[in-house]
């Protein structure tokens, strides 16, 4: 197993691409702590991993708090001793064309999606630092750090941000052993799609604009997360993985 021996924390564990996350951890050897926000979930999520015979943790709170995403991780390290692996995957969605953007949404969106990113991999990077053991930091970012998607600017504006603070970070952590990856999905059949998915009409019209022919799976995220989590990523750093089955790169005469 890749990742036997491993700590990792992934944050929003409790349902969607971040439970498949952990439970692909776990099935690679690693001990795992389920973070969540909202309970429902949770105490199942901790039972897939554990199922797996790897020990399962959990914990609570709101990365959109800088203090809550570092207390997340001293908890977590405070019950395993150390932590290898924090996964940053904890995020949410606004849906409002531009000029009815509210303070609150957009405050919502940016805090969770950037600043929570950003204390959660602090705290990771100063228990690091302290112990001088090197490891790995991984931003569930999206495609929209790249491209464009009209009605949801801030959700743009903070995956964009996860974007340049992963290579910033990349060249900034590296020569203390630590390199930070996102993992950038594309259109993925989870809760958070559940009124595109019932909509048979446009899911069909999103299939045809993905070169593969389908929408993805929470497991085709957590396989790439796995990869960067094992050591058979330790050279990569300041990278996005896309995993969209070719939307980004499609391009097609009308």
């Amino acid at each position: 197993m890749r990742l036997e021996g491993t700590i990792a924390l992934v944050t929003g564990s409790s349902r969607g691409i971040g439970r498949g996350i952990a439970l692909r951890l776990a099935h690679e050897g690693a001990d795992v702590v389920i973070h969540y926000n909202h309970a429902e979930g949770a105490e199942e999520a901790v039972s897939e991993v554990r199922a797996t015979g790897r020990r399962g943790h959990v914990v609570s709170g709101d990365v959109a708090s800088a203090r809550d995403a570092a207390r997340i991780v001293e908890e977590a390290l405070a019950h395993f001793g150390r932590l290898d692996v924090l996964v940053n995957n904890a995020g949410v969605e606004k849906k409002a064309a531009f000029e009815d953007v509210t303070e609150e949404d957009y405050d919502l969106v940016v805090d969770v999606n950037l600043k929570g990113v950003f204390f959660a991999s602090q705290a990771m990077v100063r228990q690091l630092r302290r112990s001088k053991r090197p490891g790995k930091i991984i931003n569930v970012s999206s495609v929209h750090e790249d491209l464009a998607f009209p009605g949801f600017a801030a959700y743009c504006a903070s995956k964009g941000g996860v974007r340049m603070l992963a290579r910033n970070l990349a060249v900034e952590l590296g020569p203390h052993g630590i390199t930070v990856n996102n993992v950038a999905p594309g259109a993925i059949a989870t809760e958070i799609n559940a009124d595109l998915l019932a909509d048979k009409a446009k899911v069909k019209a999103l299939q045809h604009r993905v070169p593969l022919g389908r929408l993805g799976k929470p497991e085709d995220v957590a396989s790439v997360v796995a990869f960067l989590a094992s050591r058979e990523a330790d050279y990569v750093t300041g990278a996005t993985y896309y995993v969209d089955g070719g939307l980004t790169v499609h391009y097609e005469e009308k």
